[in-house]
């Protein structure tokens, strides 16, 4: 790699992080309040970093936006809708998508319903898709669909990146296919023999052939610099992970996230 294209990266790997907290009280072992100072915190540590958003749970979008408006900063938020499993009923997931709207958010990123899509119920899948990136786009709002890579086949996770490209190339404009991810993992599954459980190389290469023209996000398990230069050089336009501020300033973390 060219020390050009090697010194933007260093200049702009804050621009792909998605700094990433989504821990409820009990995972964490902490009271709701103490919860809420570790939410308060990687908030304001994603401002004063300038990474590219804070992706939080539902109930924190609201302090979140309130934070940002406040420090005059232009961080963006996510969060999660039907997480971390994605079982739940196409209406229970819009409900979530417009209460995540109506509270500011700027991302959703969506469960994809990747045990209904390995049972074959592959209608089901398609209308989540559609209704959910409808939902998303008319608001003006970037969506991601998790699609849970640790629970899938290289062959599922082909399909399954193919079916939501698929979607969204059939129903929308192509200017609104930058704004539709199709997003590594979730984070919160757990794989036999601990083996990974987010975005790896092979992975991440399989997405980025099959989900395109649609961005790939790549989360769960990118703890350094050097994994997230090279999601960046591979292709990826945003990378979730809870170890930010470490990536950015050349370390390793060692959250699993």
């Amino acid at each position: 790699m060219c020390w050009f294209s090697a010194t933007l990266i260093v200049m702009n790997v804050k621009q792909y992080l998605d700094s990433t907290y989504l821990k409820t009280a009990s995972q964490a072992g902490l009271s709701e309040a103490e919860n809420t100072i570790v939410v308060k915190k990687a908030i304001a540590e994603a401002i004063q970093e300038g990474f590219k958003l804070i992706m939080i749970r539902p109930e924190y979008v609201s302090l979140a936006k309130e934070m940002i408006v406040k420090a005059n900063s232009v961080l963006l938020v996510g969060t999660v809708i039907d997480f971390p499993e994605g079982k739940s009923s196409l209406e229970t997931k819009i409900k979530e998508a417009n209460e995540a709207i109506a509270n500011g958010a700027d991302d959703l990123d969506f469960v994809c319903n990747y045990e209904a899509f390995k049972n074959g119920e592959i209608d089901l899948v398609k209308k989540e898709i559609l209704i959910g990136t409808q939902i998303g786009l008319a608001n003006n709002k970037t969506v991601k669909w998790i699609i849970e890579v640790a629970a899938l086949t290289d062959k599922e996770i082909i399909q399954l990146s193919a079916l939501i490209k698929n979607v969204v190339v059939s129903h929308f404009n192509e200017e609104d296919f930058g704004s539709v991810f199709v997003k590594s993992s979730t984070g919160f599954y757990k794989t036999e023999d601990n083996l990974p459980n987010g975005a790896t190389i092979p992975t991440i290469i399989i997405m980025l052939e099959n989900a395109s023209p649609l961005p790939v996000k790549a989360a769960g398990g990118v703890r350094s610099f050097e994994e997230a230069s090279e999601m960046i050089r591979l292709g990826v336009k945003r990378i979730g992970t809870s170890a930010a501020k470490a990536i950015a300033n050349g370390e390793i973390s060692p959250n699993q996230y």
